[in-house]
């Protein structure tokens, strides 16, 4: 007999508020600010060393402080050999996220604070790790491609670093800026999958590399940051503008997992995607492939004619990493380089008002019944 009535329940937590955050805010009206500055102002004018300050200790930085944090994340990007040696050891047909989970975890060890879930320590972790993570995915994929890692320019912010630790090339100062600009897109966004994962993680004050890690594992999911890789398939499948709408048609019909569309929480648009599409304009204009924008804003139109349903981020974000000549498998480490910022925000918000998360869950099996028994001769029950 039930000792309880069925308590309420929400499918994959749709609209369940599952705690206070002073860090983001994703508006359902195609909103989102991060600690009370809207999202457009900060991609036009801020760098991504200017919002993940402002993430991680709650304020955007004056000129000196700002100076003092791009230097602090600059001194900290450097691998420990013994993580690079284990690198080496993966398979080559490794996905770079997975590289990047197995790193993630493998820096742990080698942190001082790892322990110390003080405020003050887990912003020195926050730091190393929005330094390494970057690091992580540029040294690992020449590892599996069969290059040494290249050493660190620390000059350079943390998007034109990534660049040229990728290629040895150092970046011109407009693809920095887009650089920056998409990192500041993706920097957090609320209590997204992998994020939540992060906090129930260190709600257990377990420490912030082992919250950082569920959160990579999480990203990983074609349904979460898996998204922009699977969307680049897509367009790659349709190839050229006048084929969209047939082949989203087509695909309607079959009723096929179409990436690059919906959301759990907007309603009226993702209100990244305005400013990554012309992102994605311009960057096709400078490098003379200018169709995939076009090819999804078809796509767009006719998810929105005949599901109405929005477009998010990873459509226009699929077709920028490609044009930048990024290896499509980068697509969602690229997320997770930029995320790093948000989880340790998270965690560190988490840590200071520390609650465990601990929901319910909504019994379906058997009512209660009586178990059969066993006889002493040890032969089975008879039924």
């Amino acid at each position: 007999m039930a000792t309880e009535q069925k308590p309420a329940y929400s499918p994959g937590l749709a609209g369940v508020v599952a705690g206070e955050t002073e860090i983001c805010w994703v508006d359902p009206n195609a909103g989102l600010m991060y600690r009370g500055y809207d999202i457009h102002k900060l991609a036009e004018e801020a760098s991504f060393e200017e919002v993940a300050h402002l993430l991680i200790k709650g304020e955007l930085p004056n000129f000196e402080q700002l100076g003092k944090f791009t230097r602090a994340i600059a001194a900290e990007r450097t691998l420990p050999k013994q993580v690079l040696d284990v690198l080496r050891l993966m398979p080559k047909n490794t996905h770079p996220m997975d590289m990047l989970r197995t790193g993630v975890s493998m820096l742990a060890p080698f942190d001082v604070d790892l322990n110390d879930n003080s405020h003050e320590a887990n912003v020195r972790k926050a730091i190393r790790l929005i330094a390494k993570v970057s690091t992580l995915i540029t040294d690992g994929y020449r590892i599996q491609h069969g290059e040494e890692p290249l050493p660190e320019k620390s000059d350079l912010t943390l998007a034109g670093n990534f660049f040229y630790k990728l290629n040895g090339e150092v970046p011109q100062a407009w693809q920095i800026r887009m650089m920056d600009t998409i990192f500041i897109l993706y920097a957090d966004h609320e209590f997204n999958a992998s994020t939540f994962a992060a906090r129930v993680t260190a709600s257990t004050l377990a420490d912030m590399y082992a919250a950082v890690t569920s959160a990579c594992g999480t990203l990983k999911g074609p349904l979460h940051g898996g998204a922009n890789e699977e969307s680049m398939k897509m367009l790659e499948e349709i190839k050229t503008p006048d084929r969209a709408e047939k082949w989203m048609m087509d695909a309607l019909a079959q009723k096929k997992k179409i990436m690059g569309f919906g959301h759990r929480v907007y309603k009226k648009g993702d209100s990244r995607v305005p400013i990554m599409r012309e992102i994605g304009r311009d960057l096709g204009k400078r490098v003379g492939k200018e169709q995939w924008v076009p090819i999804c804003e078809q796509l767009e139109a006719t998810m929105e004619r005949e599901k109405q349903l929005c477009a998010n981020v990873d459509l226009y974000a699929a077709p920028v990493f490609t044009m930048f000549g990024f290896d499509p498998a980068l697509n969602t480490p690229i997320f997770a380089a930029s995320r790093v910022a948000g989880w340790c925000a998270h965690v560190i918000e988490q840590h200071d008002h520390n609650r465990l998360i601990r929901p319910r869950s909504l019994y379906t099996g058997p009512e209660l019944r009586p178990y059969p028994g066993t006889p002493h001769n040890g032969a089975p029950a008879k039924r």
